[in-house]
């Protein structure tokens, strides 16, 4: 069986384009063709191969591979023991990062997870996700993100591609943490913990990327916040103060001259004028 899904309109970062299974006749082929987006396929049972950029992989139970959009891929059954499997095509923004967690790239497509059946419970859910209304595009998209957090977990080592954007990963995470939590009372080791680096390690990569150490990027972030609401009249500096995650006032207007070169008060009299 198989089942096309529409574009996403909601799920833009991920989204599940189809899914399907097959009980593959001997011989039984596809290609040389292109996809259009990215297709997970897991062999349930028997075996087969799967060729891409001149390199033949030989497949069995428990391993699958990954279509990378617009490469030329070929792939077949195998005579005495032909395949079955399921696939699962997805597209959007997080995709190819959530790959390359997974070790999983154009010159690194294959994968195995032999632990358990989970894959193909996730497909039976998808399945039966058929009976819901309104939730099933929600459903189908955190399957898949279960999906892949599979392959990313039991992904024996990491990609190049993904060695190589270790560092921009981790800095991304200090950056989201801090937008998140920018009005509340942290510290580096509470960022360090939350992403399972040790603190100097991550001190370290952050501040390589971002010439800024973590605590000067929180502080300036922390006074840009607080440059777009000085516009709102209805906010004292005190308030402004305590929505960017200071509840001295004194130290708030130390700091703020420290980034801005001026004070809060006088940088709101010149957004006035």
């Amino acid at each position: 069986m198989i089942e096309y899904l529409p574009r996403s309109k909601q799920h833009t970062g991920l989204h599940l384009n189809q899914f399907g299974n097959e009980d593959c006749l001997p011989g039984h082929f596809f290609g040389p063709a292109v996809r259009s987006h990215y297709l997970l396929h897991y062999v349930l049972d028997g075996e087969g191969f799967f060729e891409v950029g001149g390199v033949r992989y030989e497949l069995r139970r428990g391993q699958g591979f990954l279509i990378c959009a617009d490469m030329i891929t070929y792939y077949q059954a195998g005579t005495a023991n032909p395949w079955s499997y399921c696939w699962f095509g997805f597209e959007g923004t997080s995709a190819e990062p959530l790959l390359k967690q997974a070790g999983l790239s154009k010159s690194s497509p294959i994968f195995c997870y032999d632990q358990d059946n989970r894959i193909e419970q996730y497909l039976q859910m998808m399945i039966e996700s058929g009976g819901l209304g309104k939730a099933r595009e929600t459903r189908l998209t955190g399957l898949l993100y279960l999906l892949l957090s599979l392959l990313i977990e039991s992904s024996p080592v990491a990609s190049p591609e993904y060695m190589e954007s270790r560092t921009e990963i981790y800095v991304e995470k200090v950056r989201n943490f801090i937008e998140m939590n920018y009005p509340y009372k942290f510290t580096v080791e509470d960022i360090a913990r939350f992403i399972g680096l040790n603190r100097s390690y991550l001190c370290s990569l952050f501040k390589q990327n971002m010439q800024l150490s973590i605590q000067e990027y929180l502080i300036r972030h922390r006074m840009n916040k607080a440059c777009e609401m000085m516009a709102n009249a209805e906010l004292s500096i005190a308030d402004i103060s305590r929505s960017v995650g200071y509840y001295d006032a004194l130290l708030f207007s130390k700091m703020f001259k420290k980034v801005k070169g001026v004070s809060p008060k006088h940088y709101r009299s010149e957004l006035r004028i």
